[in-house]
């Protein structure tokens, strides 16, 4: 590797790390207030940067409100993706979901709170960019979910509509559950857990006798 090719790489990694910096520093300050209230001097000091710095980054800070949705969304679909993972509802069994479903996002919420407060705080929050981001995300895990939901003997003769109504329930119940689980803390988790049984058996026992009228 030649000496410039070596300082472009070096320069590179300098930018990522200084990224890095600012959606942390987002991140942590926004476990406090919304990002509608948020300025970027704020953010920038506690990145250790100057206010010039962030624009090398980002446009402002919906950009700044987008990026760190798609970094937060990013592992919430993998929590949602593990719920609906083959060994946990294959044959759409309510009580397989269920079990499924409580371990999947209690430990989400455990490894990933401040993305999760981030997504509860800025889903409703006043950044049309960022409120767009998270509404898109999440209609997409919809489609993802009515795909394996289709797929489940339970669900022939369904009509597709029906299917992604039914996706669409359980990506707002896992999302709402999630940030109960956040709200609750670890003294908390089993009342939440409680209910999200309760609410998950309810879905299952409709979905097992619904037919369009």
């Amino acid at each position: 590797m030649s000496h410039s090719e070596s300082g472009v790489g070096v320069r590179q990694a300098q930018k990522q790390q200084s990224r890095r910096a600012l959606l942390d520093a987002g991140l942590h300050l926004l476990e406090r207030q919304n990002l509608s209230g948020l300025g970027v001097r704020e953010v920038t000091r506690e990145a250790g940067m100057s206010p010039a710095g962030f624009y090398r980054h980002f446009p402002g800070l919906a950009e700044l409100g987008v990026a760190l949705v798609e970094e937060s969304l990013a592992s919430l679909h993998g929590m949602i993706r593990g719920v609906f993972a083959e060994q946990g509802g294959r044959d759409g069994d309510p009580e397989a979901l269920i079990d499924r479903a409580v371990e999947v996002v209690a430990a989400h919420v455990r490894e990933h709170r401040a993305h999760v407060r981030f997504l509860a705080r800025e889903r409703h929050g006043g950044v049309r960019a960022v409120r767009e981001a998270i509404a898109a995300e999440l209609r997409r895990f919809a489609d993802e979910v009515a795909e394996a939901l289709a797929a489940q003997p339970v669900s022939a003769g369904w009509p597709v509509a029906d299917v992604r109504m039914l996706a669409e329930l359980y990506v707002d119940l896992l999302v709402s559950t999630a940030t109960a689980f956040l709200e609750a803390g670890p003294e908390g988790e089993e009342a939440v857990a409680a209910t999200i049984r309760t609410r998950l058996l309810l879905i299952g026992v409709g979905r097992r006798h619904w037919r369009r009228g």
